[in-house]
């Protein structure tokens, strides 16, 4: 962890917001999606944008968050959105009231790959 944090403190600062943000998305989605106001929050088919809206942010973050240079950056941020999707949908087997879909993890695929595209987009333009 320190590793991550012993680069220029202007990208500290980024990372660490990018860190705080990929928590807040997580516990959002297992914590707030149990709250029984989270059935049918969002009507579809407006859910499935929502959801990809949450997922390119989520693995846009965990990639920034990451540190990591080139294409593995992608990679964490691609398997790491995609874990969370899956797992996300798995813990709505178990809710009352909630369904687990695959249209909704076909949303949360298509987020991570558009979230994981604006990273290679970025690194490109730095390049």
């Amino acid at each position: 962890m320190l590793i991550l944090f012993s680069q220029h403190p202007l990208s500290r600062s980024v990372r660490a917001t990018a860190m705080l943000l990929t928590l807040g998305i997580v516990v959002s989605l297992f914590v707030g999606g149990a709250q029984p106001v989270a059935v049918n929050l969002i009507p579809e088919p407006w859910d499935k944008f929502a959801h990809g809206a949450i997922f390119a942010l989520l693995a846009w973050t965990i990639g920034v968050a990451s540190g990591l240079p080139g294409k593995r950056r992608l990679v964490v941020a691609l398997l790491g959105s995609l874990l969370v999707g899956m797992l996300d949908e798995w813990h709505q087997m178990y809710l009352p009231g909630r369904q687990a879909g695959w249209l909704d993890l076909a949303a949360d695929v298509s987020g991570s790959l558009i979230g994981t595209a604006l990273l290679a987009i970025e690194r490109i333009r730095r390049s």
